[in-house]
């Protein structure tokens, strides 16, 4: 039997989270189990699961991502939550941040065959892009590493005021508890835990917000964003 065959079909809460997107958001998951799994995106066990596991959970996200804002997805992977989210959500202009090549074609594949005109896949880590990647209102990511290695890697990415939202399991009121230092030296001012998609997903997703002050990243990290800023600003100049 193939990873397709596996597939099982989309349920019925698929139709009224993806509305208008529904169709895309099928060739997506199809995408995912033939694609995805042949090229080592995803296990092939997490195929009969997409829907739930993968897809809506990571939809949901949309609740509590505000309008019209700038988003980076870090260590997007497979595109998880970074395309569920650009599939529910057009007013958002989405990038897709992830380092390994075989990643960021399928993304480039997938952004171009789905029409997803608001969203941009660049190859790179987090700390290479910080001075060259405007900085955004929104870093997501999922399973991507601990909360303290995330925050430090997607923080910086931020624009003053801004938020990390993190999608994390049953682990996450430990991670925020055992991070709490590391998240104040980089500019965290509130956290908190957040559950969404009351009716769409069971168990409810679980988000870990993280908002900044105005030195997101802090001190350190301020400085350089400064210095890369300005090399950019003389590359351009000559």
């Amino acid at each position: 039997m193939t990873e397709a065959a596996e597939l099982p079909p989309a349920p019925e809460q698929a139709r009224d989270v993806f509305g208008d997107r529904y169709a895309d958001a099928v060739r997506y998951a199809e995408l995912l189990a033939e694609a995805g799994v042949q090229r080592g995106l995803i296990g092939p066990r997490e195929v009969p699961r997409l829907w739930e596991r993968h897809l809506l959970n990571c939809a949901v996200l949309s609740e509590v991502v505000p309008e019209g804002v700038t988003v980076c997805d870090v260590g997007s992977g497979a595109g998880l939550p970074g395309i569920p989210l650009a599939l529910v959500r057009d007013d958002l202009k989405i990038t897709l941040l992830e380092p390994l090549l075989r990643r960021t074609n399928f993304l480039t594949e997938v952004v171009e065959l789905l029409g997803l005109d608001h969203v941009t896949v660049v190859r790179g880590r987090a700390e290479e892009v910080l001075g060259t990647l405007q900085p955004v209102h929104v870093v997501t990511a999922r399973a991507v590493a601990p909360l303290d290695r995330l925050a430090a890697w997607g923080i910086p990415l931020l624009r003053p005021y801004g938020e990390m939202l993190a999608l994390k399991g049953d682990t996450a009121e430990e991670e925020l508890k055992s991070s709490g230092t590391a998240l104040s030296k980089l500019g965290a001012v509130e956290t908190s835990i957040l559950h969404v998609g009351e009716g769409v997903v069971d168990p409810l997703s679980t988000v870990v917000r993280v908002e900044v002050g105005e030195s997101p990243g802090g001190v350190r990290f301020a400085a350089k964003r400064a210095k890369a800023a300005q090399a950019g600003r003389a590359r351009r100049r000559r």
